[in-house]
């Protein structure tokens, strides 16, 4: 975990541990109070393996438990943990000690532990509202990591050092981090990490818009001291800092502070001045894009723990605001960054989430509340996740900080893409032959006010993209067919999805059969099963209401021809009495039957439907009778069919 980010606790912890006896301990003890957690853990570890184990048991519990206070300030929760056991081991009297616990538990990703040191200390502490939180969490991390967001997070290995980058932020198209990389300006290395002091730094695009390497800001900035954590304001003019001052005769202090560019140079900073209160640390600071507000973090009493406030830059006096409730808990909340002037990212190991930071999205709602949602996995994971900032309000991609899978606790930056959703129909235009029809039209139109139009391929391909939750009405068409209507409603669910839809188009100057017409044997009663045939072509005659048609019944060689053909009639008549009855004017029907007179042709979808006949030959008796018998049967097959012929295109056009 950062530097500057535990460093706003040194005002609260300092003077509040009792040293115990011994110099190495009151050593320890005050590098502590100081904050100065990588020397310390060395200390105490020093002390702990001297303890008799046996005969000191009060003592090891003791430094155990402020060597996993050290361990959790450097975000180091696999040590923590183990300390926390050790001290709970040799019998530490204070029950909070389970809650820190459960904590490292949670921060490692170990939810089934977390859970039970949480209820064990609930059970002592059943009224500690940040436990319940993290105990909410700790329960419902499994469910945010199995359910992860469409998100896609990389290490940004180009920008990561061998020590801490974090807090990345951008200020037009260059990006600006914190680093405590080998080459920053101080040569001390801090008490409280055992690295470098931290400095601001930045990566620029070449002209190909590929990334550089990153390097140090020009100007004052970078001193022996912190600087880091900044923001800027909207004109990129002015960078707020966040820098920590350490001197041997007072505790350190963590400040924001300002700074001008000029002639690509930053200018040395200067204090901002937020209150009058001299004791409590502010940093963390955001600008909101209309420049009004600057969002900070803060130790000020609150809601205990550090919370996110806010004054107005042009009016500072009076104007200073605690968010309140809904963004603030008894636990930290930190790193706020605002989107836009109403929805805000900030971290929080207050509200539940997957242990440690996690970064949560607020929206400010009409009435003036935040509505907050925890960023899900693999943006938020069991580590501390902080400090994101984004490339372009209106595309969900940037980049953001985390120690995830760093044992030592060292930050890295990665990036972050939510990539647009691959949403697509497909499919084919054919004849009823099942041929590609040329350069036949699609047309797409949405309940969202899309309008799409493309030419189907030479093949009878065609695509159009989609968005989410849509419903559309497609309609497709070509000179010498009828037009083929279909309408459907795209997905909800955040996926890639591709729909499949293939249109059929009737031809105009030739007979079109209609499938799955179905008769009982000997009469002309339609069989319930036909219902959906017959419900295609009623739907085809609306979709086309200018065209009058001929309803045309064929049966196979038996039977003598004037039977057949008053049965072929009969069926005829059936057909166009359903489509009368659906809505159809008569006036735009006829019916005709044919009996066995009209053999049909083969197709080439009947030719490839039946390898025994070739294309274009007639099924009339003569050929069917010198076939075997199982192949009159198909033949006879064939030829018992009902369809329908185009008459007019121009019904009550005039």
């Amino acid at each position: 975990m950062t530097r500057l980010y535990h460093l706003i606790y040194i005002a609260l912890i300092a003077g509040a541990l009792a040293g115990c006896s011994g110099a190495k301990m009151s050593v320890a003890d005050e590098q502590l109070a100081r904050g100065e957690y990588f020397d310390a853990q060395k200390t105490y570890r020093k002390i702990y393996n001297k303890l008799n184990p046996r005969e000191q048991r009060s003592q090891r519990a003791e430094v155990a438990l402020k060597m996993g206070e050290c361990y959790t300030r450097l975000g180091q929760d696999a040590r923590a943990a183990a300390a926390y056991q050790n001290a709970l081991r040799y019998g530490y009297p204070d029950s909070t000690i389970l809650l820190q616990l459960a904590s490292a538990q949670h921060g490692q990703g170990n939810y089934a532990q977390a859970i039970k040191s949480y209820e064990d200390y609930l059970k002592i502490k059943p009224d500690d509202s940040h436990a319940r939180q993290a105990l909410a969490g700790a329960r419902r991390a499994a469910e945010l990591k199995r359910n992860k967001t469409r998100h896609v997070v990389r290490n940004a290995k180009l920008f990561n050092s061998r020590r801490s980058d974090f807090s990345p932020m951008f200020n037009g198209e260059v990006l600006y981090f914190t680093t405590t990389n080998e080459k920053v300006t101080g040569s001390n290395r801090s008490e409280i990490t055992g690295m470098k002091r931290s400095d601001i730094w930045m990566v620029r695009k070449n002209e190909r818009g590929d990334w550089q390497r990153p390097e140090a800001v020009e100007g004052e900035v970078n001193t022996e001291w912190d600087e880091g954590i900044i923001s800027f304001s909207p004109d990129g003019s002015t960078m707020y800092l966040t820098r920590a001052i350490r001197t041997p005769d007072r505790n350190t202090g963590v400040d924001i502070y300002t700074s001008h560019r000029s002639d690509a140079q930053w200018s040395a900073p200067v204090k901002l001045e937020i209150t009058n209160d001299t004791l409590s640390s502010y940093g963390h600071p955001a600008v909101s894009p209309s420049g009004e507000y600057l969002y900070f973090t803060s130790d000020m009493p609150g809601h205990g723990g550090k919370d996110i406030w806010r004054i107005k830059l042009n009016e500072r006096a009076g104007s200073l605001e605690n968010l309140g409730d809904a963004i603030n808990t008894p636990g930290d909340e930190v790193f706020p960054y605002m989107l836009t002037d109403s929805i805000m990212y900030f971290s929080s190991d207050g509200h539940p989430g997957l242990g440690g930071l996690d970064i949560f999205r607020a929206t400010l709602t009409p009435s003036g509340g935040w509505l907050v949602e925890n960023m899900g996995s693999p943006i938020n994971s069991e580590g501390d996740d902080f400090g994101i900032t984004f490339a372009n309000p209106g595309k969900e991609s940037g980049y953001f900080s985390s120690n995830r899978g760093d044992g030592r606790g060292y930050d890295h930056l990665y990036s972050f893409e939510l990539p647009d959703l691959k949403i697509q129909i497909s499919g084919w235009v054919l004849d009823r032959d099942e041929e590609p029809v040329p350069n036949a039209v699609i047309r797409i139109v949405g309940n969202d006010g899309s309008n799409q139009k493309a030419v189907a391929r030479n093949d009878g391909s065609f695509s159009f993209p989609l968005q989410r939750g849509v419903r559309y009405v497609m309609l497709a068409g070509a000179k010498g067919y009828l037009n083929a209507k279909q309408e459907f409603t795209s997905d909800t669910a955040e996926e890639d999805a591709e729909y499949g839809i293939d249109f059929i188009l009737a031809s105009i100057s030739k007979p079109n059969i209609v499938e799955n017409i179905f008769y009982d044997f000997d009469k002309a009663t339609l069989r319930p099963e036909s219902k959906g045939a017959l419900d295609s072509l009623v739907q085809m005659l609306r979709d086309n209401p200018n065209i009058t048609i001929e309803m045309a019944s064929h049966t196979d060689r038996w039977g003598s021809d004037e039977y057949n053909i008053r049965l072929s009639e009969r069926r005829a008549k059936s057909v166009v009495d359903y489509l009368i009855e659906a809505g159809i004017p008569a006036a735009r029907l006829q019916y005709q039957g044919y009996g066995k007179s009209r053999p049909k042709k083969i197709t080439k979808r009947l030719a490839r439907e039946f390898s025994l006949f070739e294309e274009g030959r007639v099924l009339d008796e003569a050929f069917i009778e010198s076939l075997p018998e199982e192949q009159q049967e198909i033949a006879d097959q064939i030829n018992r069919r009902t369809e329908f012929q185009v008459l007019s295109v121009d019904y009550q056009m005039y």
